[in-house]
């Protein structure tokens, strides 16, 4: 009895240490957190500086190897190569994973006096898949990183053998009526409420932490929002686009109207279209298991029509 009493006052003190440690040092927490994430999903952080001189850092992991036609997944706005880590965990290794930060995002360089539009971002990846030696390969981007996945499939197509669209973005025609009009996120928290209806677990703590990291980037994300916006128009350049393409819609995003899911599937033939009951912006994020799932069966259909 008394050897019982010592290990309930253990436990109880090992976790009122740890509840300290998660709020006096989030820092330290969020990254051992996000170290066990990559770790669980199978991911290795790697950096490199490609022919131009630009340190690149991304995530790489999965099955085969690179060479070999690899699924480079591109992150959204805000956002980091992190955003795709429970999904990959739920892809079971099944392709060679490549997971950039995004230039002017994530742990990448900022380049100052850069240009951060699509077009631009598409030539920075590039030269991160021509350092890796990278061929042909398989594309996966949300929001802004489905819009800079589609522009790069419609100026390099040989370099493109299919994408995987989740709530892409920049698309101008979603009908005004039924584009959504949400106010500008204040505070970390509304942004993660403007942004997903169903939020991983994820202790509060820790995304504070995420939050306060951003915001250190906001005057950057003024000038890319800036650059993003004076793109030529996306419709006109991917109008006709071959590619096999998965778009994926979340039913509840409050950010892309999931008119536009229509409206994209319209311009590319060779495409089928999924919306997710439950899910918001960010359907990979908050349904890893269903994306993952509906993805494989994706590349399995391709497969079977190359036999």
């Amino acid at each position: 009895m008394r050897l019982l009493k010592y290990l309930l006052l253990a436990l109880f003190l090992l976790a009122g240490a740890a509840t300290a440690c998660l709020y006096l040092a989030p820092g330290v927490v969020t990254r051992t957190y996000v170290a066990i994430e990559r770790a669980k999903a199978g991911l290795e952080r790697k950096e490199i500086v490609t022919a131009d001189g630009l340190r690149m850092v991304y995530l790489e992991g999965g099955m085969g190897e690179p060479q070999k036609a690899p699924l480079m997944l591109l992150h959204g706005f805000s956002d980091d190569k992190d955003n795709f880590v429970f999904v990959a965990g739920a892809l079971g290794g099944r392709y060679h994973l490549i997971i950039p930060d995004i230039t002017g995002f994530g742990e990448s360089e900022r380049p100052a006096g850069a240009h951060y539009g699509a077009a631009a971002q598409v030539e920075r990846l590039r030269a991160l898949a021509q350092a890796l030696k990278i061929g042909p390969l398989h594309l996966g981007g949300s929001s802004m990183g489905g819009q800079i996945a589609l522009l790069w499939a419609a100026h390099h197509p040989e370099e493109v053998k299919s994408l995987w669209l989740l709530d892409a973005g920049g698309l101008r025609t979603v009908p005004a009526d039924q584009a959504p009009q949400p106010a500008a996120p204040q505070s970390f928290d509304q942004e993660k409420a403007l942004a997903m209806s169903d939020p991983p677990d994820i202790p509060k703590p820790i995304l504070d932490y995420i939050g306060e990291q951003r915001a250190k980037n906001k005057k950057l994300e003024e000038l890319i929002g800036k650059d993003l916006a004076a793109e030529p128009d996306l419709e006109p350049q991917i109008q006709g686009l071959a590619t096999p393409s998965l778009i994926v819609w979340g039913k509840e995003d409050r950010i892309i109207n999931p008119a536009a899911a229509e409206i994209l599937h319209g311009l590319l033939p060779n495409s089928t279209v999924i919306l997710v009951d439950g899910a918001g912006h960010l359907p990979m994020l908050e349904q890893p298991e269903r994306s993952a799932a509906d993805y494989t069966a994706f590349r399995e259909r391709l497969a079977a029509q190359l036999r």
